[in-house]
């Protein structure tokens, strides 16, 4: 056997031990959403149900439940929040590549320091600005939270995707006549098209998946988003295993299904913006 292909197989199999540790909490997921609770505390626990429990989907998937409710809220709130990370971000990350001033390393150093702090860290200021503003209790208010999670990471990826297309384009449309605006709408923009789908992809992920937002700035229940449904299955003397996976499996289904058809645009995106700044 060639060495190749004997390095080939090595890879192969490490890949595989890999993919099989980060897939198996999705596997286990899925297959404790089946069983029924007896089954989920038996020891040894079985790898798979032996009678496929189906009513835990059937529960959330319910009119009378409080998922569908939860998933327009969130909906709400994650295009909301997307919308306005992504046209607040595109001209701040095309201005911070294109255009030379002197506070432009310190505003990058700001956006990536705040990438590192946590959400708990201004919730308080948030929440009284949004109280003194009339908006607690509604939805602007997780929207407006969620797109300050989102902008400085989409102006990030953005502005060393924008640095990876030449600056001759720039000249080029200069000569024919055209502005820095029409040359950004009509030559940067779509060229930039990977770069700004993984700006609101990942807006969308952050803003679908937040939960102490939600929570903080609307107390009325049926206006939450679907994250706080997870608190309907912790009861007092026990937790709903079987129902408590089955609503995760529901919960991510649009993340998944965004990465799923999304991903040639995310990797394109990625991959095309991977420079040095």
């Amino acid at each position: 056997m060639k060495k190749d292909t004997k390095d080939n197989i090595k890879l192969f199999i490490i890949g595989a031990c890999i993919f099989a540790v980060f897939i198996f909490p999705l596997y286990w997921m899925v297959v404790t959403a089946m069983k029924t609770q007896t089954e989920i505390f038996e020891i040894p626990t079985p790898l798979w149900p032996r009678d496929l429990y189906l009513d835990a989907f059937k529960e959330q998937l319910s009119l009378s439940g409080d998922t569908l409710r939860g998933f327009k809220n969130s909906a709400i709130i994650a295009c909301g929040a997307t919308l306005i990370s992504t046209m607040f971000s595109i001209p701040a990350a095309y201005g911070l590549a294109r255009f030379r001033f002197k506070a432009k390393k310190g505003l990058i150093l700001f956006f990536l320091i705040t990438q590192m702090l946590p959400s708990t860290l201004v919730l308080t200021p948030l929440y009284i600005m949004f109280s003194r503003m009339g908006i607690l209790n509604t939805y602007l208010a997780p929207i407006l939270a969620d797109a300050t999670l989102g902008i400085p990471f989409s102006i990030i990826i953005l502005r060393t995707y924008f640095i990876s297309i030449p600056k001759e384009l720039d000249e080029a449309a200069n000569i024919d006549g055209c502005g820095h605006v029409q040359s950004f709408f009509r030559i940067m923009l779509p060229i930039a098209k990977p770069g700004v789908i993984v700006a609101a992809v990942f807006s969308f992920v952050y803003a679908w998946g937040d939960l102490i937002y939600g929570i903080t700035f609307i107390t009325n229940p049926t206006m939450r988003p679907i994250t706080s449904s997870i608190y309907n299955y912790v009861q007092q003397y026990q937790t709903l295993w079987n129902s408590t996976m089955a609503f995760g499996i529901i919960a991510i289904m649009p993340v998944v299904l965004i990465f799923i058809f999304m991903q040639k645009y995310i990797v394109s995106g990625l991959t095309n913006g991977a420079v040095k700044a």
